[in-house]
């Protein structure tokens, strides 16, 4: 009888408490269904986006599929409750997908579906796909952008903004007003945000900082003694506001107030300071607290051309056009060197990172002019091919690179940071797409097979929110998961030069920049670097067959041993294939199999040349 009885007052004991424990979930409202789904179709993704919950209890969002006609609903991802959009990348093209989104709350509760959607994914075309990239890689520059400020932070994991990501920024903000992703008049008012804040942030003789607070303006070092000006910082955020001064040069009060302001922050800009005074070169930082501690001298061939020619365009503080003779081009300027079969007569080994022909030219047209030292529209285009022919070469065998997976470039990687460039030394593996995709006015044909590639073939790990991710290395399965602005801005810029030349007319429409480059000594050029002028050579060269579809036998008798390109133009000029580049062969006669491009077709020809000699044979291609 005891027993019982305690039997019974323990199971009374832990049904009241169990009843208290489920009390809650007796009275539990399901979590509202999400609002306003919508859902887009591109080549090989669609994206999803909706309304923000309001309901506390929500902790995320499931995403639900549909293979349309009759696939079966199964889950497609899941997102956190902040999130208001979501990516799935199909890797397909022709595929009608029908979705539906279910809010999920704290303890797992699904809500009921929302009003489903459907899209189809479509074969895009070249100018659909730059347009996609460039719509979704703006979205850094506005969706991402400092709320207060209005300026880039340096990248996706920080508030911290950046003074030169800024201004590749701003000329993607004129970019999307051309193109119609935003309106002129919200363009314009993000500029005035941007100006204002930069009226007031910290600045030094007229320069601003690398970093800034977003919200204050206030210095953020860059390093232990880089805490004040830095003019390279400040002139690639000068090309952008000189370039926006241009665009947005209507009458209304706002716009001529935005001119007045833009004019001012230049004028203010003290480019006599920064070279110690009397120097003949300029310098790239002086802090109020450590003076000239770093004392590192501009000189060329890099990134910074830019600084030389704003330095004498400038109104007020410009400096003699005698320092780009001296200070610029006054150390190892010049090479004359010849990488893979093509010449580079100023910078570096084949050529350094592929930024060096980017971020002083997203404003600055290097087209149809040359100074005392070379074509840079040419030099660019030359480093392109260098360093695009040594991902092809691979020297140091790393997986993946290809005729259409090249561009080396500083950017993360799976080790940190680096300036990766084509030498063995600074060659890790890694692949940056804003490399290949911001060479797009030089070597348009190339960087558009790139794209294709980075989308479709690594899209589902390097395409995100804002475009393409910032690398990836394929020897370490390794994709990055982040965004950096300096890499983001030359992709919209670089591809509007080579669509349109907006930005390119802007800046050099700018009333100052004609003297300048007239002061430096630039004389009109209209040198054509599609085909190499080199010395023609008959080396009995055959094809068979000719007319040819997919291959062609490529038939040669040499003389000696030869370090060998073989190269195929289409009718205009354009390079479509490289077939080997600087292989050596030796001498006699040598037969080549050629594996011709799927979408060429018509009249084209297949060079054979090297560093001396050149010779040509026409093929139609069916």
């Amino acid at each position: 009888m005891f027993e019982t009885s305690t039997s019974i007052f323990i199971l009374r004991k832990w049904s009241t408490a169990l009843f208290f424990v489920f009390l809650p979930f007796l009275f539990y409202a399901q979590p509202d269904a999400p609002s306003g789904l919508s859902v887009q179709g591109y080549d090989s993704h669609l994206e999803l986006k909706w309304n923000p919950t309001s309901d506390p209890s929500v902790s995320g969002f499931r995403i639900y599929k549909r293979i349309l006609p009759d696939g079966l609903q199964e889950q497609a991802g899941y997102v956190g409750v902040f999130s208001t959009d979501y990516i799935d990348f199909t890797g397909r093209q022709d595929m009608s997908v029908e979705y539906t989104l279910r809010a999920v709350d704290f303890l797992g509760l699904e809500s009921a579906d929302s009003a489903p959607v459907t899209a189809s994914t479509f074969e895009m075309t070249d100018d659909e796909l730059l347009t996609m990239v460039q719509q979704y890689t703006f979205r850094y520059f506005w969706d991402f952008a400092h709320p207060v400020s209005g300026m880039a932070r340096e990248r996706n994991t920080t508030s911290i903004v950046t003074s030169g990501g800024s201004g590749f920024g701003i000329m993607a903000i004129v970019v999307a007003v051309d193109r119609g992703f935003i309106t002129y008049e919200q363009g314009l008012e993000r500029m005035i945000k941007i100006v204002n804040f930069l009226e007031q942030a910290d600045r030094f003789h007229g320069a601003w900082p690398h970093w800034m607070n977003g919200g204050t303006g206030e210095t953020i070092p860059f390093s232990q003694y880089d805490d004040g000006g830095d003019i390279v910082e400040t002139a690639f955020l000068l090309q952008g506001l000189l370039t926006a001064r241009q665009y947005f040069n209507g009458a209304s009060e706002e716009e001529t107030g935005l001119y007045d302001k833009i004019t001012q922050l230049w004028e203010a800009m003290d480019w006599r300071w920064y070279r110690k005074q009397t120097q003949n070169v300029l310098y790239w930082h002086w802090s109020p607290n450590y003076g000239w501690q770093i004392n590192f001298a501009i000189r060329g061939f890099n990134e910074t051309h830019i600084v030389y020619l704003l330095a004498i365009a400038s109104p007020t503080n410009f400096v003699p056009a005698s320092l780009y003779a001296n200070g610029w081009a006054g150390g190892n300027y010049t090479n004359n060197g010849t990488y893979y079969g093509y010449p580079l007569e100023v910078g570096p080994a084949f050529g350094g990172p592929l930024f060096f022909a980017h971020y002083s030219y997203l404003g600055f047209d290097p087209r149809g002019i040359k100074d005392a030292y070379t074509n840079y529209y040419n030099r660019n285009y030359f480093q392109t091919l260098v360093n695009r022919a040594y991902c092809i070469d691979n020297p140091e065998n790393h997986e993946g690179y290809s005729d259409v997976c090249w561009g080396l470039t500083a950017s993360d990687n799976p080790w940190g940071y680096l300036a990766q460039e084509p030498t063995a030394s600074r060659d890790n593996g890694t692949i940056t797409p804003t490399a290949a995709l911001s060479s797009m006015p030089y070597t348009p044909q190339f960087s558009i097979q790139a794209l294709k590639h980075f989308y479709r073939d690594h899209g589902d790990r390097l395409w995100g929110k804002y475009g393409f991710y910032d690398a990836f290395n394929l020897d370490q399965n390794w994709f990055a998961s982040s965004y950096l602005a300096i890499d983001q801005g030359p992709i919209v810029c670089m591809i509007e030069n080579y669509r349109t030349g907006l930005l390119w007319n802007n800046f050099m429409n700018n009333e100052e920049i004609a003297p300048a480059l007239e002061a430096i000594g630039f004389v009109p050029d209209s040198t054509n670097v599609s085909l190499e002028t080199i010395e023609a050579k008959t080396i009995g060269m055959s094809l068979s067959p000719n007319p040819a579809s997919e291959t062609v036998v490529l038939e040669m008798n040499l003389e000696q041993k030869e370090n060998l390109s073989i190269i195929l133009f289409n009718a205009a000029g354009i390079r479509i294939k490289d077939f080997m580049l600087n292989r050596e062969v030796q001498s006699g006669t040598q037969q080549f199999k050629l594996n011709i491009e799927k979408d060429t077709k018509g009249l084209c020809f297949i060079v054979v040349q090297t560093e001396k000699w050149r010779t040509a044979q026409p093929i139609i291609v069916e």
